[in-house]
């Protein structure tokens, strides 16, 4: 991937910050190469800033870091899409994008990943999937077995209520144990769309 830095007068392209999860669009910046490399060396988001003539990485002094998933360039070679795991709001007002609106879903499971992911980043006492994290791996591993069971358990009898409860909790688990992994249900399909074609 080379990036035409040299398209613009001030060497300077446009990049568009996506939310791998959500696919909101979060913001707006410019990259020069610098800029360029090292957002590739440390997988953190780095602009260079026209304000204050410098490269900028987004969440210096928030530490409010956009996370790189993957990187795209354009036909043209001269405008990025960066997709990216945002750690708290994007925007310098504090909302969660700089367009002022939510960053969540219309898919209630990417909705719920996003949750999940945030009683990750942000931890609560009150909360269990919190605590969970704070277990450690191999409880949420044994976890997920634990539903799992449950769930073949219910499957036998005839109690649709029960078998979609227990079904619920191991998908809830589940995904406990994909974001643990620092891993989504949409790293998951792709696989399952590579098998199907």
């Amino acid at each position: 991937m080379k990036p035409n830095f040299k398209k613009t007068s001030n060497g300077l392209l446009p990049v568009i910050i996506q939310d791998t999860i959500t696919n909101k669009v979060l913001m707006l910046g410019y990259m020069n190469e610098a800029a360029f490399e090292k957002t590739k060396q440390e997988d953190r988001v780095t602009f260079f800033s026209r304000s204050k003539q410098r490269l900028w990485t987004k969440g210096e002094e928030s530490k409010n870091y956009l996370f790189v998933n993957s990187i795209l360039l354009d036909c043209d070679t001269d405008t990025l899409l960066i997709k990216v795991t945002p750690q708290g709001p994007v925007c310098h007002t504090g909302a969660d994008t700089c367009f002022n609106e939510n960053n969540t879903s219309e898919n209630f499971l990417t909705q719920l990943e996003t949750t999940i992911r945030d009683r990750k980043l942000n931890p609560s006492e009150k909360s269990y999937t919190s605590t969970l994290f704070k277990k450690g791996i191999n409880k949420i591993s044994q976890k997920v077995g634990e539903e799992a069971v449950e769930l073949i358990i219910e499957a036998k009898d005839n109690n649709k209520d029960l078998f979609l409860n227990e079904a619920s909790d191991l998908l809830f688990h589940y995904l406990i144990l994909l974001q643990a992994k620092d891993c989504n249900l949409k790293d998951v399909c792709t696989i399952l769309e590579k098998r199907v074609k």
